[in-house]
């Protein structure tokens, strides 16, 4: 029964937290500063500093507990409360907080000032790690944000504007409609040369590759084999050695006839000029030869009268 109910309990905290991506997912987009007459007016008809998130991942990220500050020596300065459901943020969107300088005007409001040359920092629910900071310029004009940019929005790669930007809170700043690196590649090569040449580059070069690893490795065994294999030491001139000697002195005890003496002398001579066909232990192998002892000349006998 107990296993029962554990597997769906177990079933609905890994399908929560797929869905709920990481705080680390979210970056300070974009800061305004010094508003102007056209700044936005927050929930008590103020015109003042503000500071987006954004979330730049494919799930929903609660932020409830993170802190917002202006100081690096107090990164709890302003909490982001825990209660609060809007404190959730969806996959590519934003959330805007009015830098009021009191935090307790509303969940949206952060206990922070901001004046040209300030830095904002963004940090994680352990009151501890930074997740992302943004420095205001100190020459950056009234009515100008500072931000961050995605040329791609798509590749959710952002980069710090140099120049001032046109205020933009709660939008999202990059081109929606941008082409992808696949797209910019397909307008300026159509016929797709340049990938053929890039793949096929690619295969040699890594056949290359594996035939010097299969050639090095070739080399590595043979010479291991070749120092593995001890060469056989040769007898000194005028010495038997004692595989020899045994033989010899087995064909003595066995037989006493002048023909085995001849065939013994014969191979000694044979084993110590090197012309011995095979060598092995209480072994002798003869390599046949032209010897004065084949010729027919040799083998006539004189008829009887």
């Amino acid at each position: 029964m107990r296993r029962n109910i554990i597997i769906p309990i177990f079933l609905l905290l890994a399908a929560g937290t797929l869905q709920a991506q990481n705080v680390t997912d979210l970056i300070i987009s974009e800061v305004l500063a010094e508003p102007d007459s056209t700044g936005i007016l927050d929930d008590y008809g103020r015109r003042g500093g503000w500071i987006e998130l954004y979330n730049t991942s494919q799930g929903t990220v609660n932020f409830g507990g993170c802190f917002l500050t202006d100081d690096r020596d107090n990164l709890r300065k302003s909490l982001i409360p825990k209660g609060d459901l809007r404190t959730k943020i969806g996959p590519r969107q934003t959330a805007l907080f009015y830098a009021s300088g009191n935090g307790l005007d509303g969940t949206f409001y952060a206990g922070v000032t901001l004046a040209p040359g300030s830095t904002v920092y963004l940090v994680s629910n352990d009151g501890r790690t930074i997740i992302d900071s943004l420095t205001v310029p100190p020459t950056l004009p009234q009515g100008k944000s500072v931000g961050k940019l995605a040329h791609d929005l798509r590749g959710q790669v952002f980069e710090v504007e140099p120049e001032p930007m046109v205020p933009s809170p709660g939008i999202a700043n990059g081109d929606q409609n941008a082409a992808t690196k696949a797209q910019v590649m397909a307008e300026k090569d159509p016929h797709g040369w340049t990938l053929t040449i890039v793949s096929v580059s690619v295969v040699f070069a890594a056949l290359a590759i594996l035939w010097g690893f299969f050639v090095l490795l070739f080399r590595l065994l043979a010479n291991g084999e070749g120092a593995a294999r001890k060469p056989r030491k040769k007898a000194a001139a005028g010495a038997v050695p004692p595989e020899v000697a045994a033989a010899i002195a087995l064909a003595l005890d066995m037989e006493d006839s002048g023909e085995v003496y001849a065939a013994i002398a014969a191979a000694v001579d044979l084993y110590l000029t090197d012309t011995v066909h095979d060598a092995e232990p209480f072994v002798i192998t003869l390599r046949p030869s032209d010897s004065p002892w084949n010729e027919k000349s040799q083998m006539f006998r004189q008829l009887p009268k």
